[in-house]
């Protein structure tokens, strides 16, 4: 899918990267802005852009962005560019040799590169490790932080508990205090009142004494009115006292409803008690004071009349009583505002406990979570810092690569380009040739038939003095024009519209702007002088044979030719077994030998073209189906990181028994390398290896593919696939070498030739691997057989496990299946409108040899009509030599069409595909019913001329 139709300007594009061991990326920024398209002139193709470390495992495009978006010091790829190969043709061998020398110094430049690497690495990687560590340490601070904070926590709830409890006492003591206070400022009042009492007996006994004085006793009246006064104070000050001692009461019983009830409550609880009892003791005080001076009054309306004179000791001791009436009054205000601030200090104090338990409750339960994420997050941070020493001790160091354009990181859309290139480059080499053979063909009997058509014209023109110069001017001009205007018919058609035609079949999968248009003036001059050939000369040479005779001999029909004994009468055994009909058909073949060998020429000229276009797509039609559903079986192949630890390894066994994979098995993969090939270019070739033979065919079947017979694992050899035998031209017992992941060359015996398609494959068992290596065997790879095997789920799984920490990369079959298809259906409409041109040419071969056979020869048919044959009869008589030749046709080209088919099928596929050599029974039917059915219509047309034809004009002498 070109990115194009996936994102729009503006749009945001989000990428993933794994973190090395230090949790660095080399990407600043995940998220991107999409701003525009590029067509990237080493991008050509999207159908295998490579492997990937993220998403489904393969790359599905490449994305531009400035160098600041990279967080790195060392640039991960360096494009090389050489003076030497300034203007060559970048497909050409001599642009390929050049750069593979330039290949062969790099390699020697950097043969010693690697360790020095090594070194550099070491050093680099080290500050990660310390980075690594550093993490680790601080990690571990973190955590030391957290359990200090939440000791520290703890602390401050028990120290909050402490506060809570002293407040609770202070509460107590301050209860009891305003408590005391009250009873005491009770016991003043009582005090007072009793004072009050006193005075007003010694009123009484001064009224008594002052009976005479009437002065004294109004002013006794005066101050008892004083005194009831303040008895009405007191009385407003015990009905406020009573108004707070209420509201603590309702304070008390909040308390008790919110449940924290305990000791300290039932501290407070009594003091509340008491001081309501002290207050019912100063009530009770009051009503006897009250009693008392309503006793008072009594008396002193009984003495009033003794009281009309007073003394002044009377007035003295009422003014006495008076001030002490007035400290009482004070006294009485005072208490209230006690009492009042007393309930208010208690009600504020419950509330501020109550407050402070909250806090506490609320304390404890953050305290409480702290604690479980702290006892959460512990192990896994752990896990990571463990993870972290594993990777620091399980370093690995990358190798260096040299590649060019055919090899690089995007080197597969450019092969998947060279190779299609090569194949129409190779198609087009083989069938101009087909073509112009068979126009040659048509042409040169077309002419000669012309020629002899005018036999009696030219003859008539010649009588009249015209020279043969002049006659033959006639035929050269008309053979001129026509080829002319024919080959400018055919030069703008192969200039504009078979270019486009060819293009579109091979435009799917490629990201190439459109081609461009050119004229070729030295194809054209070809294709002129070609047509001129082959419509001009055999014009001329017809037609120079014709004018050596005397003009009156033009002017009669054309003699038949000589009859002369055949090479079958020479072998009288066969000759005379022979009927009438069958000699006359035999004579008349080798009578007319051009028209023989035309006969013979054409058909097999479009017998191997049908034979080769329909072998060829039988060859490649089934390839893709036979190599992922009859030889391999797996959908997926997950390669493990090298330093995976255990708990990764269960995470990839967790994944591997889903619900969506029904199969898997443990194999050791590498991807080796040789430089092979008709170009010479470094082939990727796939190592698996197994430690469990009799398992493995479940996921791959390994067969020879002629016989079908099994090929066995064995111990002191591999089977390889039969593509890479051919390519490196090793048979069963052969030696060759390969390249392995570090550049080592590694020896391999060919145990066996497995039948396989697409790619380059080794494999072999576990005993195999190590005496090849001499390392000890271990699987580092799963092959995968999933429950759904379409292509889209095989995407979505691969992205699964791409998610894995412990997976390096997965191997999918969509990729090679995409590629393949696009090959095979690009080839494939080539393929047809090879067929098409095949059974065009079929036809006007056929059509043309006939009606000049039946036209040349229509003297001899009236001749035999006349004698009496049939028109079946005569139909046969001339039809059967074009259907005796016809076989011998159909037959050449079944031979030439099987050596097309091979050459196609050798070397047209790129060097990681094998077509299938076998050709299908239907790429032999299909020619001979095509050649069948245009004779059995042209015998009917045939038949239907004869029918009609004229035989007295047919014979009739010319004079």
């Amino acid at each position: 899918m070109k990115e194009r139709d996936r994102f729009a300007v503006g749009s945001t594009l989000n990428v993933a990267e794994k973190t090395d061991i230090a949790g660095g990326t080399v990407l600043r920024h995940h998220k991107f802005t999409v701003v525009g398209f590029v067509r990237a002139s080493e991008t050509l193709s999207c159908l295998n852009m490579g492997q990937s470390t993220a998403g489904g495992g393969e790359l599905k495009g490449y994305a531009v962005a400035v160098p600041g978006e990279f967080d790195s010091d060392v640039k991960m790829i360096a494009r090389a560019t050489y003076e030497d190969t300034e203007g060559l043709d970048y497909w050409s061998a001599e642009y390929r040799d050049a750069v593979q020398k330039h290949k062969d110094q790099l390699v020697t430049l950097l043969a010693n590169q690697p360790k020095a690497r090594e070194a550099t690495i070491r050093s680099q990687q080290r500050k990660k490790i310390d980075e690594a560590k550093d993490k680790v340490k601080t990690s571990k601070q973190q955590l030391a932080d957290a359990q200090r904070q939440l000791d520290d926590a703890k602390q401050q709830i028990d120290n909050a508990k402490d506060q809570l409890s002293e407040g609770s006492a202070e509460a107590v003591e301050e209860g009891s205090a305003a408590a005391a206070q009250l009873a005491t400022a009770q016991a003043q009042l009582a005090s007072a009142n009793a004072s009050v009492a006193s005075g007003q007996t010694q009123l009484q006994a001064a009224q008594t004494q002052l009976a005479q004085g009437q002065n004294q006793l109004s002013d006794s009246w005066n101050r008892l009115a004083n005194g009831k006064t303040q008895l009405d104070a007191a009385r407003g000050q015990l009905e406020t006292s009573k108004t707070v001692l209420d509201k603590v009461g309702a304070t008390l019983g909040k308390w008790e409803q919110t449940g924290i009830t305990g000791k300290l409550y039932e501290q407070i609880r009594g003091k509340y008690d008491m001081a309501i009892n002290q207050y019912n003791e100063a009530c009770a005080e009051y009503n006897r004071q009250l009693n008392a001076y309503n006793a008072g009054l009594q008396q002193y309306q009984n003495a009033v009349a003794r009281l009309d004179q007073g003394s002044q000791a009377y007035r003295s001791n009422a003014d006495n009583l008076a001030q002490a009436s007035k400290q009482i009054a004070e006294k009485q205000n005072e208490l209230g505002k006690a009492v009042s601030q007393a309930g208010k200090q208690v009600a504020d104090g419950v509330t501020q406990l109550i407050q402070g338990q909250r806090d506490i409750d609320k304390a404890e339960t953050e305290y409480q979570s702290k604690l479980a994420e702290f006892n959460a997050q512990k192990p896994e941070a752990e896990r990571q810092i463990t993870l972290a020493e594993e990777k620091i001790d399980n370093l690995t160091v990358p190798a260096y690569s040299v590649s060019g354009r055919r090899e690089g990181l995007t080197s597969q859309g450019y092969c998947v380009y060279m190779v299609i290139e090569g194949i129409v480059a190779k198609l087009a080499d083989i069938f101009p040739i087909f073509l112009y053979f068979v126009a040659a063909l048509v042409t040169f009997s077309t002419m000669g038939r012309m020629v002899d058509e005018e036999r009696t014209n030219s003859g008539t023109l010649k009588a009249l003095g015209y020279g043969n110069a002049d006659v033959m001017l006639k035929f050269t001009v008309y053979g001129f024009a026509a080829s002319t205007l024919g080959t400018c018919i055919g030069v703008l058609a192969g200039h504009t519209l078979l270019p486009l035609i060819v293009a579109h079949a091979y435009s799917a999968g490629f990201t190439m702007p459109d081609i461009m248009l050119k004229f070729h003036p030295w194809i054209t001059m070809a294709a002129f002088a070609l047509a001129w050939i082959s419509a001009v000369v055999p014009a001329w040479l017809a037609a120079s044979k014709e004018l050596r005779e005397k003009p009156a001999s033009l002017l009669l029909p054309k003699p038949p030719a000589k009859g002369s004994k055949i090479l079958l009468e020479h072998f009288p055994p066969l000759w005379n077994r022979l009927n009438f009909t069958h000699k006359v058909t035999a004579r008349n073949i080798f009578r007319y030998k051009t028209r023989m060998f035309m006969t013979i020429f054409g058909v097999c000229g479009a017998v191997s073209l049908l034979t080769a276009g329909l072998a060829v797509q039988s060859s490649i039609g089934q390839i893709g189906n036979r190599q992922f559903e009859e030889l391999i079986h797996y959908d997926l192949i997950v390669a493990e990181e090298s330093d995976t630890n255990s708990s990764q390894r269960e995470e990839i066994a967790t994944t591997l028994k889903g619900k969506t994979v029904q199969s898997s098995t443990a194999v050791r993969y590498e991807e080796l390398s040789k430089t092979a090939g008709k170009e010479n270019d470094k082939q990727s070739i796939t190592l698996l290896s197994t430690d469990d033979a009799y398992n493995f065919n479940e996921y791959l079947t390994l067969r020879d593919r002629k016989t079908h017979q099994p090929q066995i694992l064995v111990n002191n050899g591999a089977v390889i696939s039969e593509r890479l035998a051919e390519m490196l031209n090793v048979s069963v017992g052969d030696t060759f070498t390969v390249n392995d992941e570090n550049g080592a060359q590694r020896t391999i015996k060919v145990a066996g030739i497995s039948e396989m398609y697409i790619g380059h494959f080794i494999f072999m068992n576990a005993q195999c691997y190590e005496h090849v290596f001499g390392d000890q065997y271990s699987t580092n790879a799963y092959m995968v057989g999933l429950k759904d095997h379409s292509n889209a789920n095989t995407e979505r799984q691969g992205a699964k496990f791409m998610k894995l920490a412990a997976v390096r990369g997965v191997v999918q079959n969509t990729t090679q299946k995409n590629m393949v298809s696009t090959i095979v259906g690009s080839l494939n409409q080539i393929m047809e409108v090879l067929i098409l041109v095949a059974v065009l040419m079929a036809v006007v071969i056929l059509y043309d040899l006939t009606n000049l056979n039946v036209s040349e020869r229509i003297r001899e048919l009236s001749t035999i009509k006349v004698l009496g044959f049939h028109t079946s009869e005569t139909t046969m008589y001339i039809y059967r030599e074009t259907i005796l030749l016809s076989l011998l046709g159909i037959l050449a080209g079944y031979g030439f069409g099987e050596w097309l088919h091979r050459y196609i099928i050798t070397e047209v596929p790129p060097d990681e595909v094998m077509f299938d050599p076998a050709i299908s029974w239907i790429a032999l039917a299909a020619p001979a019913i095509v050649v069948a059915v245009v004779l059995a219509v042209l015998g009917w047309i045939v038949y239907r001329q004869l029918e009609t034809v004229d035989m007295l004009e047919a014979l009739k002498s010319v004079e």
